[in-house]
């Protein structure tokens, strides 16, 4: 009621005053010492550089389709780069795919330029996919900010590459965009500052915006023609999922997996947004003091608070784990090597990110990052499935090594971690592999740096 959202934001403004000014908040990065005291990392951070990382496989054709390729670069640092090495055929297809949902998520998210005309901004989600993409001279003003705004304002770039695609993945492109327009607008009434209320509205949410685009670019390999049909059916049939969302398929539980790593780690950002997505049926169960999502923001160091905050934080870190089993299933069912690049590159980071925010109070005072260094080392030594179980047992075997002794989520979490951890045995890394790896980069980088040189 009105009363909950009057606390809820009294609370928030108060949170901002403690923090001293809006939308600051702070990053905890890890020192250049640090990190220069991981030497493979910088061998293979060095190689990258240096070699120019991933290939792109993109044909610009046009400025349509240039325009495409540095607005993606633009919004999407992360994702550019994968997407731009996946196959050539379907390469175009996927970066459309990105913008155009990116486009939608950029609407879904501004929550000043429709003021309280919430009906507008319901109509823009749902009509999306076939005025946007189907009118090659729409564009918007005034939505979004920086390069998201640019998007809108210049998607008729978009929409007329979208049109040149072939029939199927423009038929898959508007079918996603469709249905994930409709879930985004059933939460555009919803007051979201105290988070969802159930696990099951979070599952819900969660697969709207990521576990649609884990079945769309499953359907896009497929349309274009890179992986088989049985592929496509195995991994969309609910009854392979071992996870319990009740969203559908092993895809569902790939795109599920990053957005709970994404809203886990974007605690104190989205809070002081207003728009939070912790579910309260879990976050109750350790908020005694004022009941609010608020309570574990800027907790004492070494407070009951701090301690009830990581105990909250290792329950929601085990919740996304137990959705691991199937991404393993989903990416040892891939057959075209650069797709499964595409796919454990994102997975890898996730696990990476969750093994970093476990039982580490900073996620309630800042966002907290993965080092670059070990980013490129996993983007580099990822693209093979012994090389992503590798990953995953590394990242399982530390989380339960620091599982605190009492922790509510105890039992639950060396469970999930003990899956993993079974499901990778034959990739475990040993010393001389490491080693070997190691030298493998520092060669490499030496080289590189001699032709440049």
């Amino acid at each position: 009621g009105p009363d909950s959202t009057m606390s809820s934001s009294s609370a928030r403004d108060a949170l901002l005053k403690k923090q001293g000014a809006y939308g600051k908040i702070k990053t905890h990065a890890e020192s250049k010492l640090s990190q220069l005291s991981h030497l493979d990392e910088v061998a293979y951070a060095l190689y990258y550089k240096l070699t120019g990382g991933l290939t792109s496989k993109l044909t610009v054709a046009d400025e349509d389709t240039k325009f495409c390729d540095e607005i993606l670069g633009s919004v999407s640092r992360s994702f550019a780069a994968v997407i731009r090495q996946l196959p050539e055929k379907c390469c175009l297809d996927v970066l459309i795919f990105y913008l155009v949902l990116r486009a939608l998520d950029t609407i879904e998210d501004d929550m000043t330029a429709f003021g309280k005309n919430h009906a507008v901004k319901v109509k823009h989600l749902k009509d999306f996919y076939k005025v946007a993409l189907e009118d090659p001279t729409w564009t918007m003003d005034g939505v979004g900010e920086g390069d998201e705004r640019k998007l809108l304002q210049e998607f008729d770039k978009c929409a007329r590459v979208y049109q040149r695609l072939e029939p199927a993945p423009r038929a898959v492109i508007a079918d996603v965009t469709r249905r994930m327009a409709d879930g985004m607008a059933e939460y555009v009434d919803k007051d979201l500052g105290e988070g969802t209320q159930t696990i099951d509205e979070y599952n819900r949410y969660c697969n709207f915006v990521a576990g649609l685009v884990g079945e769309g670019l499953t359907r896009l390999f497929h349309a274009c023609g890179y992986e088989s049909a049985a592929f496509e059916q195995k991994v969309l049939d609910p009854t392979n999922c071992t996870a319990d969302h009740k969203q559908g398929g092993l895809d569902k539980s790939m795109g599920l997996f990053l957005q709970k790593t994404n809203i886990i780690r974007d605690y104190l950002e989205d809070y002081v947004d207003g728009r939070a997505f912790w579910p309260k049926e879990i976050w109750s169960l350790y908020a005694t003091e004022t009941k609010s999502l608020g309570e574990f923001a800027y907790p004492k160091p070494g407070s009951q608070t701090e301690a009830r905050a990581c105990a909250l934080l290792n329950h929601l870190v085990t919740d996304a784990l137990e959705l691991l089993p199937d991404c393993l299933t989903y990416m040892s069912l891939l057959s075209h090597p650069d797709i499964f690049r595409f796919c454990a590159i994102p997975q890898v980071m996730a696990i990476a990110t969750l093994d970093k925010v476990y039982n580490n109070s900073d996620v309630f005072t800042g966002v907290v990052k993965v080092r670059k260094g070990l980013a490129v080392k996993m983007i580099m030594t990822c693209g093979t499935m012994p090389g992503i179980k590798s990953w995953f047992h590394e990242f399982a075997t530390e989380i339960k090594r620091r599982v605190p002794k009492g922790d509510p989520s105890e039992k639950r979490t060396h469970a999930a971690c003990d899956k993993i951890l079974a499901l990778t045995a034959d990739a475990a890394p040993s010393p001389m592999r490491a080693l070997l790896l190691f030298v493998l980069a520092f060669i490499c980088a030496v080289v590189a740096y001699a032709q440049i040189a």
